[in-house]
Order: C-alpha cells, then sequence, then structure tokens
C-alpha cells in the first residue's frame, strides 16, 4: 500500500520524525557486489540493457542498507540513443555519443514516438523491481533533463562547462529549440511507460542547469520541467515528480511552485537552513549532503547528517546526497549516514 511507503508519504508532504533515506547512485561501483554483477554483464551498456542483471543492481543496495526506495538502474543517455544517436562508453572517461551540430545530423534523429522498441528493456526492469522489491520500498523511474540530455548530444560527451550547447543555443537557437523540443516529446513518452511499468514515482535530473543564466533557465530548465510534469500529471495524476535543477542556486527559490513538481532536490551547495526557509516552504525537498562524506566519513559525517536533518525536520523531507556517490566511497560510511539519520 503506498501509504506505508515512507518516501510516498514524503512526497504527499507528510512531517516523519524520521525522513526517508534514498542516494542518488546508490547502485554503483563503490558495492563490491556491483562490481561483480557489471564484469558479468560485460559492459556498462550490456548491464543497462539486460533486465534481470540490472534489477539486481538495482536490488543490491537495498539488501545492504534497507534504503526507502529503489531508483531504477538506467543511464540518461539511453534517449539519445534510442532516438538514433550512437553511443558508447570509454572505459575511465565515460560516455561517447555522436553530435548534434547541423540541421543535417537532427533530421536522422527519430520521432520521439519510436524510442520504445529499444528502450523496452528498461520497462521489463522496472516490471521485475515491483515483484521483487520489499513491500516498504518505493520504486523510482527517472531521466535527464531536456537541457542536460542535450548539452551531452551537442558535444558528444560530458563538458566542464558546457559550452558547445550554449554556442549552439545561442548561434542556432531554431536548431537548437528543436532539439529540445524532441527530448522533451521523447522523455514524456518515456517516464509514462516507466510509470506504466511500476514506477511509484519519477525523477528529472537537469545536472547542468546550473549554467544557465537569466532567461536561458528559465527556457531551457524550468519550462521543460514543467511541460513533462504536466503532460505526465494528466496521464498519470497521482504520481508524484521530483526535479533536480542542480545548482540552481537561488533558482531554487520557486522551481516547485513554476513547474509543478512535487519535490525539489537539493545540491550541497545550498545552505539546508536556508533551503528550508526559502524552497521547503513550498512542499517536499530532498538532500543535501556532501557526496564527499561517504568518502572520508567520521564525525563531519555525523555532524552534518544531523544538521540537515534538524534543518529539514519541520517540513516533509526526503534525505540523500547533494549528488551521486563516488566509486571512491566507502559502504561502512554510508551505513554510519543510515544509522545517523535513523537512530539520531
Amino acid at each position: 500500500m503506498a501509504e506505508t511507503k515512507k518516501l510516498l508519504r514524503a512526497l504527499a508532504g507528510e512531517i516523519q520524525d524520521v525522513p526517508p533515506i534514498w542516494m542518488m547512485r546508490q547502485a554503483g561501483r563503490y558495492l563490491p557486489e556491483y562490481r561483480a554483477t557489471r564484469a558479468q554483464a560485460g559492459d556498462f551498456l550490456s548491464l543497462c540493457y539486460n533486465p534481470d542483471l540490472a534489477a539486481e543492481v538495482t536490488l543490491q543496495p537495498i539488501r545492504r542498507y534497507g534504503f526507502d526506495a529503489a531508483i531504477l538502474f538506467a543511464d540518461i543517455l539511453l534517449i539519445p540513443q534510442a532516438l538514433g544517436a550512437d553511443l558508447w562508453f570509454v572505459t575511465g572517461e565515460g560516455p561517447r555519443l555522436s553530435t548534434i551540430t547541423s540541421q543535417s545530423d537532427f533530421d536522422v534523429l527519430k520521432p520521439a514516438t519510436d524510442i520504445h522498441e529499444t528502450l523496452s528493456p528498461i520497462y521489463e526492469t522496472l516490471r521485475i523491481l515491483t515483484r521483487e522489491l520489499p513491500s516498504e520500498t518505493a520504486l523510482i523511474g527517472f531521466a535527464g533533463a531536456p537541457w542536460t540530455v542535450a548539452t551531452y548530444m551537442i558535444a558528444g560527451k560530458g563538458t566542464p562547462d558546457q559550452a558547445p550547447a550554449h554556442a549552439l543555443r545561442e548561434g542556432n537557437p531554431a536548431l537548437f529549440d528543436a532539439l529540445i523540443e524532441r527530448i522533451t516529446e521523447a522523455t514524456i513518452d518515456y517516464l509514462s511507460m516507466q510509470i506504466e511499468a511500476g514506477a511509484e514515482t519519477v525523477k528529472i535530473f537537469d545536472s547542468w542547469a546550473g549554467s544557465l543564466k537569466g532567461h536561458a533557465f528559465q527556457k531551457y530548465a524550468l519550462e521543460p520541467c514543467r511541460r513533462i510534469t504536466a503532460a505526465l500529471k494528466e496521464k498519470h495524476p497521482d504520481i508524484p515528480v521530483i526535479g533536480f535543477p542542480r545548482e540552481a542556486g537561488e533558482k531554487y527559490v520557486g522551481f516547485a511552485k513554476a513547474t509543478g513538481v512535487d519535490c525539489v532536490a537539493l545540491d550541497n551547495s545550498v545552505d539546508p537552513e536556508w533551503a528550508a526557509a526559502n524552497v521547503q516552504v513550498d512542499g517536499c525537498v530532498q538532500g543535501n549532503l556532501k557526496s564527499s562524506h561517504m568518502v572520508t566519513g567520521g564525525q563531519a559525517l555525523i555532524d552534518d547528517t544531523r544538521r540537515i536533518v534538524k534543518a529539514f525536520s519541520k517540513g516533509p523531507h526526503i534525505f540523500n546526497l547533494g549528488h551521486g556517490i563516488t566509486p571512491d566511497a566507502d559502504p561502512e560510511n554510508v551505513q554510519l549516514m543510515i544509522d545517523t539519520v535513523r537512530g539520531g
């Protein structure tokens, strides 16, 4: 039953004595059991597209830690691949894609409605998880936000300042807008199918939202998130949406009201007391412990964890990191964080 799941209760606005906990990238390279399954799969994309193995790595941190939510194991760049972009991963360097820098590049992309054959294994992973997860554990689906996905499609890889995407946005706004539109439409379809396959909430990751300034933030971070959320709410009115405009800073204020999301995830560059006063007033917030604490541990981890729990204790809160856990994290520090949240 939904009301027994702490994460869904927080998303519905309930204030809980102990907030629900999960971590971004909680299924990942810091866990030895993940590394073993990844080796079994052969490579990262093979793992994403193998429903049995993807479900297994999604379940691993739930078995080990008892998190209140599991997040689908997939990748934000599966959407570009489903649209027809070439995608591969370079060991030690990360993803590489064929680039979209001209109209002819864009013209070879598939319509947004033609993504589901490629992505059908992802939906099967969700169906497996709905059967395998503990009854108290919520299931989170996700996608990358259009701006963030576009930055990779334009540059062909991650970049420190998203300069290629900004250059296309300013130099060829018609092409850029068409790309954002295609990604937005595909994301709506993708997340809707995830919900139909069993996701109980979905999260929109805008990892590079902070590099959008002024009106560009409004047009390319806020507005696509609003459109996706509205479309999902129309089809699935009971499914909450989490938005994560990372490094939005002052633009976190009012983001929930402007987009319709049920929860705003916060990175660790914002002060939790400030966020409680300025962001949590509009509803649930998620965050925002520094990921580096999962490496260093100790009393600093305990102190910062307690500070965040206290800062957000007067409103609905989901405890999480301010960004994804890193491969060099110590699994024992994850347990220390959980024990601190749950034990005071």
